[in-house]
């Protein structure tokens, strides 16, 4: 959602004739776009907002923005009152202050001669788009995957989570707004999108009698240029069969599912206020994988959540070995205000938490070099993003990372059949034949 948000931003922000530069000293703009999920990404944000200081102390004229979930769509006036160097706080996915802060100093910093050539180039090669946004310069005609979200906010309230309280609660967009967007964007050069949403399978859920995941699914579908669809991250509550079947059904809809348990054990689950049961998840990869006999599934789990005993870890460790799901996101609980959990003793040590998501990093190690072993020889598809270290580099419909060696065509966002000849945990290397 970060990198959707910090892309419109630039998009904005070259509306108004800025560049972009990736040196901080030459910046007349910086926005700070910040995560605040866990505590190590809020703590490097405050890091790396203190290293800007001596930048905005040098030249009082440059405009500091903080944005994104440190800021939250609540009161600013705390972070106002500690960071006073900062001349704009915006809350998450909302740029328009610093647009209207930059108006109202006239953009002093770009000449009308740079607006003009901006504004040639950007009605040459778009003229025909239908959406405001426009990728930002280095973007346009080389991204390949693009974000899109498309329900904001969440009003699950798990009771580790703080995403309810910064981001605010659940609205979706409109299926035209999306769809208008994620046109621009393959007119543009995109060829993938990612449907995004903190739990996005609730989408068209807070709208009354309105649309749901599947029907948003058809109207993107119907977009000529656009060859995949993605979509993250899911709840296990709101994966109904007529989602599954509408991923099974449309072509451009990758059998990629990401669906977070957060934990083994029931007790675990209840505390967490998830509302499923381990024999629930448990029926819904079972269901998944019926419906979508190839479909690359990825969990998320919690270890070291207050209370957490051992017994309880290895429910959880016992049921990722059962499952053998494709990715497994580990992150161990840290305590985050205004959730429920905060006020619970954080009682297990970080050492523990730390042995803990070892342990599950290296089962999944052994559970995927079982699994990548059986493309030893397949052909799959794999959508080319770049090029990386003399080999492309893409992924499978079922989010499997490729790589594989041709000096002699450009396969940037195309389609590549691909045969495999290694494979690892962590990707896959092959020989492209077509």
């Amino acid at each position: 959602m970060n990198v959707a948000d910090s892309q419109r931003v630039a998009s904005e922000l070259e509306k108004l004739g800025y560049h972009a530069t990736r040196n901080a000293e030459s910046a007349d703009v910086i926005v700070l776009n910040t995560c605040v999920v866990r505590q190590s990404a809020e703590d490097k944000a405050y890091a790396r907002l203190m290293s800007l200081k001596p930048l905005k102390q040098a030249r009082p004229e440059l405009v500091l923005g903080l944005m994104g979930c440190l800021v939250g769509v609540r009161d600013a006036s705390p972070l106002q009152t500690r960071f006073p160097f900062v001349d704009v706080f915006l809350p998450p996915s909302d740029p328009h202050k610093l647009v209207e802060l930059l108006r109202a100093r006239g953009a002093n910093s770009v000449t009308s001669e740079d607006r003009d050539i901006e504004q040639r180039e950007t009605e040459t090669r778009y003229e025909l788009m239908d959406a405001d946004l426009i990728l930002p310069v280095h973007e346009r005609g080389n991204l390949v995957s693009a974000h899109v979200p498309v329900v904001y906010g969440c009003s699950h309230v798990c009771t580790f989570c703080i995403i309810p309280y910064r981001r605010g609660i659940e609205h979706s967009r409109s299926v035209g707004e999306i769809a208008a967007e994620v046109r621009a964007l393959v007119n543009q050069g995109v060829k993938e999108v990612t449907l995004l949403g903190q739990i996005v399978d609730r989408y068209g859920y807070d709208v009354p009698d309105g649309p749901r995941l599947p029907d948003l699914f058809r109207a993107i579908h119907a977009i000529d240029g656009l060859q995949r669809i993605r979509f993250l991250t899911s709840h296990p509550l709101y994966m109904t069969d007529d989602l599954l079947d509408a991923i099974a059904e449309l072509p451009k809809v990758c059998e990629h599912i990401e669906v977070p348990v957060q934990a083994g054990d029931d007790e675990m689950l209840k505390k967490m206020k998830r509302g499923y049961t381990v024999d629930e998840y448990r029926a819904l990869i079972a269901r998944i994988r019926a419906r979508i006999p190839n479909a690359g599934i990825a969990t998320d789990i919690i270890v070291g959540m207050p209370g957490e005993t051992e017994e309880q870890f290895l429910g959880t460790s016992n049921l990722l070995k059962e499952l053998e799901l494709d990715v497994v996101h580990t992150a161990m609980f840290s305590p985050r205000p205004n959730t429920v959990a905060s006020r619970w003793a954080d009682d297990v040590p970080a050492e523990e938490k730390e042995r803990r998501r070892q342990a599950i990093e290296d089962l999944q190690a052994e559970i995927l070099t079982k699994i990548n072993a059986k493309f030893m020889g397949q052909i799959v598809q794999v959508l080319v993003e770049e090029k990386s270290k003399n080999r492309w580099k893409g992924r499978t419909r079922a989010n499997k990372l490729v790589f594989f060696e041709d000096d002699l065509r450009d396969w940037k966002g195309k389609l590549a059949q691909v045969k495999i000849e290694w494979t690892g945990p962590w990707s896959m290397i092959g020989k492209a034949i077509s």
